[in-house]
């Protein structure tokens, strides 16, 4: 893969936490409550996930490793894919269990105050990242260089804005150097580059199985399509 621009991945990172703070700020119960585009979830639902991720990332931030990285920011999402044998991948147990858990968690939180808990750690994350003096640093069990760790909070982040913002008419566009990132992961997992004629929404939504491959589609990508999708 390319070598990641550190500057370029940090502004991407905060592009995209900014984006979901407007996104969610000053949304009501009902809106809270709104479909996302993850199965079963709603919008509170996915924010409070993407909670749990920046509070992973101020852990991650004052984790350093010595040891050699075992992951980079493509590798890193095998195991959030269909055939992966974590307690990440989809329909795993673990995932249905982090699901109960999300679900009980951000309905139990006051009008306001999972946005605002968003806010304040978002944006310490950013502060966190930039600082961040580590080559490397230790996540789930694994260790990636620094920059290959913001790469991957970007990806999610980008990801979960599309899946928050399906019905948000009023969000602001999502950030296109987080959406580009994205599709270097898939292509990075595919092992070949997506189809030219999806733009980097559609990539996003088909990659991860947001939206299904159509017939063209599958016809396209022939035996590839069985690998779809390649993260969840």
């Amino acid at each position: 893969m390319t070598d990641l621009d550190r500057t370029v991945v940090l502004s991407a990172l905060e592009a995209g936490y900014e984006n979901l703070t407007a996104a969610v700020s000053g949304l009501g119960d009902a809106e809270m409550m709104r479909p996302s585009r993850c199965a079963g979830w709603a919008v509170a639902d996915v924010l409070y996930h993407q909670l749990l991720d920046a509070r992973r990332a101020l852990r991650a931030f004052a984790t350093p490793s010595a040891s050699p990285a075992d992951r980079d920011y493509v590798s890193y999402w095998r195991e959030f894919s269909p055939s992966g044998n974590s307690d990440f991948a989809p329909e795993s147990d673990g995932s249905a269990a982090h699901a109960r858990h999300v679900r009980i968690v951000a309905s139990a939180y006051p009008p306001g105050m999972l946005a605002w808990e968003w806010s304040e750690t978002s944006r310490a994350a950013c502060r966190a990242a930039r600082a961040c003096p580590h080559e490397a640093v230790e996540t789930q069990g694994h260790v990636l260089t620094t920059v290959d760790f913001v790469a991957t909070l970007v990806v999610e982040a980008a990801v979960h804005y599309l899946d928050v913002t399906l019905r948000l008419a009023g969000a602001p566009p999502p950030d296109q150097a987080s959406l580009r990132l994205v599709r270097e992961v898939l292509a990075g997992l595919l092992g070949e580059r997506l189809p030219a004629d999806w733009d980097d929404v559609t990539s996003a939504l088909k990659g991860t199985g947001r939206e299904p491959l159509s017939e063209d589609d599958l016809r396209r990508l022939g035996s590839l399509a069985a690998r779809f999708p390649l993260f969840g």
